[in-house]
C-alpha cells in the first residue's frame, strides 16, 4: 500500500473492488430474510438484566421466573428475549424470512425442519448453525406487538430555515426510549466462511468491507452486511462480520429518535452508574450517530441514531481498517471498545489468539500483526 490513505475523506467508500475481489452477494441467495427478527441471551440474574434494559430504553414485553422479553417502541417482535442461564452468553440472532413458503425453502436447502416457536412468540422457525458454530433462527409469521408512544424528534432550526419560534428546546434526562433493533456485530475465526454462508442462505448484500492495512490481496477481513430489499432502501448494516481470535458477540445497536435523546439517555445511563464504552461520535462506514455502553453482564450495546439506507442498486466499497477510520468525529476510540482493556475480557481474547494461532482457521500470524496494527493505529 503507498501513499496516505484520508480515513475520513468519504462515508460509503467511493473505493470499489478490484477485478477479482468479493463482489458481496450471492448469484442466487436460497432466499432473501427481510430483517433481524431479535437476539437471544441468556443471563443468570433477570431483574438486573431488566433494571438496566429499562435505564437503557427498552419497554418490557413480558416477564416470567425464566424469560425476559424486551421491545422497543415500534409494532412487531420484541427486540431481545433474555432467559435465565448459569452463565451470560449470547445464544444468536433470528432473521426475519418474508413467509412460511421461505421458511420451507430454507429447511429443504438446509435439511434442517421448520418448527414452532413458543406460544408467547407464535409462528415457525428453521434453527441453522454458522460455520462459526453460532446459532441462527430464521423466523416467520410471529405475533405483531402494537406499537408504543415513541419519543418525538426535536424541530431544529438550521441557519436561516427557522422551523422553532418561542418554543425553547428542552430535552429530558431521561432514558432514551428504544425504537427498534438496527444491527449486531459478530466475531469469526472464519470470517469468510461465514460471510459466504449468509449471503447464500439468507440473501444479505455487503455495504463495505474492511482490509488490513498492506493486506488487502489476503481479502476483507470485515463486512457491513444489509438486507437487500430490492428498491427499498435498507440498514446500512443488519448484520456486521469480523475476523478475529474466538467466535463471539461484539456489539448489538438499537435505534432512538435523534442525538438529543441519546445524549440525553447518556446521561441518564451514567448518573445511574452504568458504564460507557465508547462516545459519543458518528461512524464512517454506516454515518451512525452512536454511544456505546456496556451492561451489568459485560455485553456491549449501542444507542444509533440518523444511519446510513442504501437499495440493493449499491455496490460494496472498500476500505482499510484503522482504529481511527471507526469515526468521522467523536472522542478517541477507547481500550474497552477495542477490547484491549486490562481485565477479564482481554485476557479471555489473549487466551483466544494463542488457542486460535494453533489451529486451522482464517486468524493466522499474519492477520494477527494487522489486527494489532489496527488496534495501534
Amino acid at each position: 500500500m503507498t501513499g496516505h490513505h484520508d480515513v475520513h475523506s468519504d462515508l460509503h467508500s467511493e473505493h470499489g473492488a478490484h477485478a477479482g475481489e468479493h463482489p458481496g452477494r450471492a448469484s442466487d441467495p436460497v432466499i432473501k430474510v427481510l430483517d433481524l427478527a431479535w437476539l437471544e441471551f441468556e443471563k443468570p440474574d433477570l431483574d438486573r438484566a431488566e433494571t438496566f434494559a429499562h435505564a437503557f430504553g427498552f419497554a418490557t414485553a413480558a416477564r416470567t421466573a425464566d424469560e425476559l422479553q424486551l421491545r422497543g417502541t415500534d409494532p412487531g417482535s420484541p427486540c431481545v428475549l433474555v432467559r435465565r442461564g448459569a452463565r451470560s452468553r449470547f445464544v444468536g440472532p433470528a432473521f426475519r424470512a418474508v413467509d412460511s413458503a421461505d421458511l420451507l425453502r430454507l429447511a429443504a436447502a438446509t435439511g434442517a425442519r421448520a418448527v414452532p416457536l413458543p406460544e408467547s412468540l407464535g409462528g415457525l422457525t428453521v434453527d441453522l448453525v454458522d460455520p462459526s458454530r453460532l446459532r441462527v433462527r430464521v423466523v416467520a409469521e410471529t405475533h405483531e406487538l402494537e406499537a408504543l408512544p415513541t419519543q418525538r424528534p426535536h424541530t431544529f432550526n438550521f441557519g436561516h430555515e427557522v422551523a422553532r419560534v418561542n418554543a425553547p428546546q428542552r430535552p429530558l434526562r431521561a432514558p432514551a426510549r428504544v425504537r427498534r433493533l438496527g444491527h449486531v456485530v459478530i466475531q469469526s475465526t472464519k470470517y469468510r466462511e461465514t460471510l459466504d454462508w449468509y449471503l447464500r442462505n439468507l440473501g444479505l448484500i455487503v455495504s463495505d468491507f474492511l482490509y488490513y492495512p498492506g493486506q488487502r490481496q489476503r481479502g476483507p477481513v470485515m463486512s457491513f452486511i444489509r438486507c437487500d430489499q430490492g428498491s427499498v432502501p435498507a440498514d446500512h448494516h443488519t448484520l456486521a462480520l469480523t475476523l478475529g481470535p474466538s467466535n463471539r458477540y461484539v456489539h448489538s445497536a438499537y435505534q432512538v429518535a435523534d442525538l438529543d435523546a441519546l445524549a440525553a439517555g447518556g446521561e441518564y445511563l451514567r448518573e445511574q452508574g452504568y458504564h460507557r464504552s465508547w462516545g459519543i461520535g458518528r461512524h464512517i462506514q454506516g454515518s451512525q450517530i452512536f454511544d456505546y455502553w456496556r451492561d451489568p453482564d459485560g455485553f456491549m450495546v449501542e444507542h444509533f441514531s440518523d444511519g446510513d439506507m442504501f437499495d440493493s442498486t449499491l455496490e460494496p466499497g472498500w476500505a482499510p481498517m484503522t482504529a481511527s477510520g471507526l469515526a468521522q468525529w467523536g472522542p478517541p476510540i477507547t481500550k474497552d471498545f477495542l477490547g484491549i482493556k486490562p481485565g477479564a475480557e482481554s485476557l479471555r481474547e489473549l487466551r483466544s489468539i494463542v488457542e486460535a494461532l494453533r489451529e486451522d482457521n482464517e486468524f493466522d500470524l499474519r492477520r494477527l500483526r494487522g489486527l494489532l496494527k489496527v488496534a495501534n493505529s
